[in-house]
Protein backbone atom coordinates (compact mmCIF):
# COMPACT_ATOMS: atom_id res chain seq x y z
CA UNK A 1 0.00 0.00 0.00
CA UNK A 2 1.74 3.18 -0.99
CA UNK A 3 1.84 5.93 2.08
CA UNK A 4 0.80 10.09 1.57
CA UNK A 5 3.92 11.59 2.18
CA UNK A 6 1.61 14.35 3.56
CA UNK A 7 1.26 12.21 6.40
CA UNK A 8 4.99 11.58 6.96
CA UNK A 9 6.52 14.11 9.95
CA UNK A 10 10.26 13.25 10.99
CA UNK A 11 10.91 13.05 14.70
CA UNK A 12 13.57 15.29 15.30
CA UNK A 13 15.56 14.84 18.49
CA UNK A 14 18.64 16.06 20.14
CA UNK A 15 19.80 13.31 22.92
CA UNK A 16 21.17 10.29 23.19
CA UNK A 17 19.91 7.41 25.59
CA UNK A 18 22.34 5.08 26.85
CA UNK A 19 21.40 2.19 29.22
CA UNK A 20 23.08 -0.31 31.20
CA UNK A 21 21.29 -3.64 30.20
CA UNK A 22 23.64 -5.96 32.23
CA UNK A 23 26.88 -6.65 33.78
CA UNK A 24 29.54 -8.26 35.62
CA UNK A 25 32.02 -5.51 36.73
CA UNK A 26 33.52 -4.00 40.36
CA UNK A 27 36.18 -2.78 42.43
CA UNK A 28 36.89 -6.13 43.82
CA UNK A 29 37.41 -8.59 39.94
CA UNK A 30 40.69 -5.33 39.77
CA UNK A 31 42.21 -7.05 42.70
CA UNK A 32 41.41 -10.79 42.78
CA UNK A 33 43.16 -10.38 39.24
CA UNK A 34 45.87 -8.59 40.22
CA UNK A 35 47.05 -10.59 43.41
CA UNK A 36 47.05 -13.93 41.71
CA UNK A 37 50.66 -12.33 40.20
CA UNK A 38 51.18 -13.36 44.36
CA UNK A 39 48.41 -15.24 46.37
CA UNK A 40 47.69 -17.71 43.25
CA UNK A 41 43.91 -19.39 44.18
CA UNK A 42 43.97 -17.43 47.27
CA UNK A 43 43.10 -14.61 45.44
CA UNK A 44 39.70 -15.48 45.29
CA UNK A 45 39.56 -14.47 48.74
CA UNK A 46 39.13 -10.77 47.35
CA UNK A 47 36.14 -11.62 46.58
CA UNK A 48 34.35 -11.55 50.21
CA UNK A 49 36.50 -8.23 51.06
CA UNK A 50 35.86 -4.82 51.12
CA UNK A 51 37.63 -2.98 47.90
CA UNK A 52 38.00 -0.05 49.66
CA UNK A 53 41.29 -1.27 51.90
CA UNK A 54 42.78 -2.09 48.91
CA UNK A 55 42.37 0.97 47.00
CA UNK A 56 46.23 1.96 47.14
CA UNK A 57 46.59 -1.42 45.17
CA UNK A 58 43.94 0.22 42.48
CA UNK A 59 46.04 3.26 42.16
CA UNK A 60 48.99 1.50 42.21
CA UNK A 61 47.89 -0.27 38.94
CA UNK A 62 46.46 2.57 37.47
CA UNK A 63 49.75 5.15 37.86
CA UNK A 64 51.88 2.63 36.78
CA UNK A 65 49.74 1.12 34.30
CA UNK A 66 49.28 -2.46 34.88
CA UNK A 67 46.28 -2.46 32.70
CA UNK A 68 45.18 -6.70 32.32
CA UNK A 69 43.27 -6.35 35.97
CA UNK A 70 40.93 -3.78 34.34
CA UNK A 71 39.90 -6.45 31.66
CA UNK A 72 38.33 -8.89 34.39
CA UNK A 73 35.33 -7.70 34.26
CA UNK A 74 32.00 -6.74 31.30
CA UNK A 75 29.18 -4.15 30.51
CA UNK A 76 27.09 -4.16 28.21
CA UNK A 77 24.58 -0.80 27.19
CA UNK A 78 21.79 -0.59 25.01
CA UNK A 79 23.06 3.16 23.00
CA UNK A 80 20.77 5.11 20.94
CA UNK A 81 22.23 7.59 19.11
CA UNK A 82 22.26 9.00 15.34
CA UNK A 83 24.66 7.09 12.60
CA UNK A 84 27.29 9.27 12.33
CA UNK A 85 27.92 8.75 15.87
CA UNK A 86 27.95 4.97 15.86
CA UNK A 87 30.46 5.45 13.11
CA UNK A 88 32.85 7.51 15.03
CA UNK A 89 32.22 4.74 17.84
CA UNK A 90 33.19 1.76 16.04
CA UNK A 91 36.65 2.75 15.51
CA UNK A 92 37.28 1.63 18.97
CA UNK A 93 37.50 -2.11 18.10
CA UNK A 94 40.11 -3.50 20.95
CA UNK A 95 37.60 -5.23 24.08
CA UNK A 96 34.68 -4.30 21.99
CA UNK A 97 31.93 -6.20 20.79
CA UNK A 98 28.86 -4.58 18.64
CA UNK A 99 25.72 -5.67 17.45
CA UNK A 100 23.36 -2.73 15.13
CA UNK A 101 19.75 -3.10 14.31
CA UNK A 102 19.52 -3.54 10.52
CA UNK A 103 17.96 -1.68 7.87
CA UNK A 104 18.48 -4.96 5.85
CA UNK A 105 15.83 -6.64 8.07
CA UNK A 106 13.45 -3.76 9.31
CA UNK A 107 12.01 -0.93 8.04
CA UNK A 108 13.80 2.04 9.57
CA UNK A 109 11.95 4.36 11.30
CA UNK A 110 11.74 8.09 11.04
CA UNK A 111 13.68 9.55 13.81
CA UNK A 112 16.35 11.92 13.44
CA UNK A 113 18.83 14.38 14.97
CA UNK A 114 18.57 18.06 15.09
CA UNK A 115 21.22 20.06 17.53
CA UNK A 116 19.70 21.95 19.83
CA UNK A 117 20.86 25.25 21.29
CA UNK A 118 23.49 24.04 23.75
CA UNK A 119 25.48 22.41 20.47
CA UNK A 120 27.95 25.29 19.03
CA UNK A 121 27.65 25.43 15.69
CA UNK A 122 30.61 27.24 14.46
CA UNK A 123 34.08 26.08 13.68
CA UNK A 124 37.09 28.62 14.16
CA UNK A 125 40.84 27.86 13.36
CA UNK A 126 42.64 25.69 11.11
CA UNK A 127 42.67 21.77 11.07
CA UNK A 128 44.19 20.83 14.44
CA UNK A 129 43.77 24.05 15.98
CA UNK A 130 40.18 24.89 16.05
CA UNK A 131 37.28 25.50 18.64
CA UNK A 132 34.09 25.96 17.98
CA UNK A 133 31.70 28.75 18.90
CA UNK A 134 28.30 29.60 19.74
CA UNK A 135 25.89 30.07 16.58
CA UNK A 136 23.87 33.23 15.62
CA UNK A 137 19.83 32.74 16.02
CA UNK A 138 19.94 32.78 12.16
CA UNK A 139 22.49 29.73 11.93
CA UNK A 140 20.45 27.57 14.46
CA UNK A 141 16.90 28.49 12.20
CA UNK A 142 18.36 27.31 9.58
CA UNK A 143 20.28 24.05 10.62
CA UNK A 144 16.45 23.18 12.26
CA UNK A 145 15.27 23.49 9.16
CA UNK A 146 17.09 22.47 6.67
CA UNK A 147 18.09 19.56 8.25
CA UNK A 148 14.09 18.62 8.69
CA UNK A 149 13.67 19.22 5.00
CA UNK A 150 16.29 17.26 3.99
CA UNK A 151 15.56 14.44 6.68
CA UNK A 152 11.65 14.23 5.16
CA UNK A 153 12.86 14.17 1.43
CA UNK A 154 15.23 11.56 2.00
CA UNK A 155 12.18 10.06 3.86
CA UNK A 156 9.72 9.78 1.42
CA UNK A 157 12.08 8.45 -1.25
CA UNK A 158 12.87 6.01 1.35
CA UNK A 159 9.03 4.80 1.54
CA UNK A 160 8.55 5.55 -2.28
CA UNK A 161 11.19 2.84 -2.96
CA UNK A 162 9.77 0.04 0.06
CA UNK A 163 5.97 0.64 -1.59
CA UNK A 164 7.53 -0.01 -5.36
CA UNK A 165 8.72 -3.10 -4.06
CA UNK A 166 12.57 -2.05 -3.78
CA UNK A 167 14.17 -4.42 -1.31
CA UNK A 168 15.13 -2.75 1.99
CA UNK A 169 18.82 -3.09 2.29
CA UNK A 170 18.85 -1.28 -1.38
CA UNK A 171 16.13 1.35 -0.18
CA UNK A 172 17.83 2.39 2.81
CA UNK A 173 20.71 3.93 0.62
CA UNK A 174 19.08 7.19 0.40
CA UNK A 175 18.57 7.60 4.34
CA UNK A 176 21.40 10.16 5.78
CA UNK A 177 23.56 9.47 9.03
CA UNK A 178 21.45 11.88 10.96
CA UNK A 179 18.86 8.74 11.20
CA UNK A 180 18.96 7.48 14.41
CA UNK A 181 20.16 3.61 15.50
CA UNK A 182 20.64 1.90 18.38
CA UNK A 183 23.04 -0.84 19.00
CA UNK A 184 24.20 -3.28 21.88
CA UNK A 185 27.99 -2.53 23.08
CA UNK A 186 30.11 -4.46 25.31
CA UNK A 187 33.11 -3.72 27.12
CA UNK A 188 35.49 -3.83 29.68
CA UNK A 189 37.02 -0.94 31.85
CA UNK A 190 39.99 -0.80 30.16
CA UNK A 191 38.25 -0.54 26.73
CA UNK A 192 36.12 2.16 28.22
CA UNK A 193 38.45 3.71 29.89
CA UNK A 194 40.21 3.99 26.51
CA UNK A 195 37.46 5.48 24.71
CA UNK A 196 36.67 7.92 27.82
CA UNK A 197 40.66 9.40 27.33
CA UNK A 198 39.78 10.19 23.36
CA UNK A 199 35.79 10.71 23.59
CA UNK A 200 35.50 13.28 26.32
CA UNK A 201 36.79 16.56 27.42
CA UNK A 202 37.65 16.64 31.15
CA UNK A 203 39.47 19.34 33.33
CA UNK A 204 41.23 16.01 34.77
CA UNK A 205 42.60 14.80 31.48
CA UNK A 206 46.72 14.81 31.49
CA UNK A 207 46.16 14.78 27.24
CA UNK A 208 43.90 17.09 25.69
CA UNK A 209 41.03 15.20 23.70
CA UNK A 210 38.46 17.55 21.30
CA UNK A 211 35.49 15.01 20.67
CA UNK A 212 33.03 15.73 18.21
CA UNK A 213 30.06 16.43 20.66
CA UNK A 214 27.43 14.07 19.73
CA UNK A 215 30.10 10.84 20.83
CA UNK A 216 30.78 12.86 24.05
CA UNK A 217 27.14 12.72 25.10
CA UNK A 218 27.33 8.69 24.89
CA UNK A 219 30.64 8.69 26.80
CA UNK A 220 29.46 11.14 29.46
CA UNK A 221 26.03 8.58 30.17
CA UNK A 222 28.36 5.58 30.20
CA UNK A 223 30.79 7.08 32.02
CA UNK A 224 28.11 7.97 34.77
CA UNK A 225 27.21 3.90 34.56
CA UNK A 226 30.88 2.80 34.72
CA UNK A 227 31.58 5.22 38.16
CA UNK A 228 28.69 3.59 39.78
CA UNK A 229 29.66 0.35 39.68
CA UNK A 230 33.58 0.56 39.96
CA UNK A 231 33.72 4.23 42.18
CA UNK A 232 37.79 3.07 42.76
CA UNK A 233 38.61 2.42 39.54
CA UNK A 234 37.04 5.51 38.26
CA UNK A 235 38.64 7.50 41.32
CA UNK A 236 41.73 6.46 40.55
CA UNK A 237 41.41 7.06 36.48
CA UNK A 238 40.82 11.09 37.38
CA UNK A 239 43.20 10.48 39.48
CA UNK A 240 45.82 9.57 37.01
CA UNK A 241 45.34 11.67 34.47
CA UNK A 242 42.60 10.30 32.41
CA UNK A 243 44.61 7.45 30.91
CA UNK A 244 44.25 4.31 30.56
CA UNK A 245 46.23 1.95 31.86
Amino acid sequence: MTRNPDDIKPSLRSDVTVELVKHTAGDSDVLWAARVSTAGEQSLDELAKDPERSKGLINYLMRDRHGSPFEHNSMTFFISAPIFVFREFMRHRVGWSYNEESGRYRELQPVFYVPDESRRLVQEGRPGKYVFVEGTRAQQELTGRVMEDSYRQAYEAYLEMLDAGVAREVARSVLPVGLYSSMYATCNARSLMHFLGLRTQHEMAKVPSFPQREIEMVGEKMEQHWAGLMPLTHAAFNANGRVAP
